[in-house]
């Protein structure tokens, strides 16, 4: 996963191939890191209103990060202050774009210490974005799109 600062870049800054997102054309922008592993996931809900005639869809991260330190603590609040884009990865090698047009808000989590040696010591995190669109796929190469940041925070 890899955290864009809400100001980085915006849709017009993308080309596109039907909803697919192929590149992003942006100077000096950046990206952070995060290896993920375990439970952590990525939902999208389509809420229609037949009456209203919308369409809109609610866009749900939640991150399990599996250590406590001071850097991830660090770099976790400023997540938690910002609004940010985030390019997710499955397990499949697709990449997503969620929260393109408003960004993801923090709206919940946790850190937990746990009391005995088999028990969680770590971060949950939830992120949640409201959008027009489903994620687009982001079929580009971050590395030549964006400054890849070298702090990287591993789950």
């Amino acid at each position: 996963m890899y955290f864009s600062d809400f100001e980085g870049f915006d849709r017009s800054d993308c080309t596109f191939s039907g909803q697919t997102v192929t590149g992003i054309t942006v100077t000096t922008k950046s990206v952070w890191q995060f290896d993920l592993k375990g439970t952590s996931t990525f939902e999208q809900t389509i809420n229609s209103s037949r009456e209203n005639g919308t369409v809109f869809y609610d866009q749900i991260l939640t991150l399990d990060l599996h250590k406590l330190d001071a850097e991830t603590h660090n770099e976790l609040a400023l997540i938690v202050a910002a609004r940010p884009k985030i390019f997710v990865e499955d397990n499949n090698g697709n990449i997503f774009i969620a929260g393109l047009d408003y960004g993801m808000d923090v709206n919940g989590g946790t850190i937990a210490t746990g009391a005995a040696l088999g028990d969680k010591s770590g971060y949950t995190l939830t992120l949640q974005g409201s959008e027009k669109q489903a994620a687009n796929f982001y079929t580009g190469t971050l590395s030549t799109d964006f400054t890849i940041e070298t702090t990287q925070i591993e789950a």
